[in-house]
């Protein structure tokens, strides 16, 4: 049983990396020497970099809010699920975690799809590695909710 803990810990906050890495990280845009992020467009020349913030766009801000808002909420169901661990009782289940974490990937999923529809970048450009990283954390956090439903506490 103590594998299994571990390896549900190792699982959630392999997923709350990702999603810090791919709210935080200057690449959900790539084209050529210019790159944009939810917060900044930077380009680099002569081996420097540099950064302006992004238009605040309605729906921009409206995915900035729902990613921070995943890592919010991918944070807050560990915190419980570290508090359910000692206070629950023997054969609990960790639904209380199980919402939070699965509410951390529809805000993700939610956000990814809005950048996808709304954002108007050239023929040029491509999708960095936070976009992709966005995405990926969508699926693995919806999988570490469902984990939390079925998982129960044993002695």
């Amino acid at each position: 049983m103590l594998l299994v803990l571990a390896g549900v810990m190792v699982f959630h906050l392999l997923n709350l990396i990702l999603l810090i890495i791919s709210t935080a990280v200057n690449a959900w845009i790539v084209d050529g020497d210019q790159s944009r992020d939810l917060w900044y467009g930077c380009t680099s020349k002569n081996g420097g970099y540099h950064c302006q913030q992004s238009v605040s766009d309605d729906w921009l801000q409206a995915v900035q809010a729902l990613m921070v808002l995943s890592v919010l909420f991918c944070l807050l169901s560990f915190v419980f699920f570290l508090c359910q661990l000692f206070t629950l009782v023997k054969g609990g289940r960790f639904y209380f975690t199980a919402i939070f974490q699965i509410l951390a990937s529809l805000f993700v999923m939610s956000g990814a799809i809005i950048y996808t529809v709304m954002n108007n970048g050239s023929e040029s450009s491509t999708y960095g590695h936070a976009y992709v990283l966005a995405w990926v954390a969508f699926p693995l956090t919806l999988i570490s909710g469902l984990i939390y439903i079925v998982l129960r506490k044993k002695e």
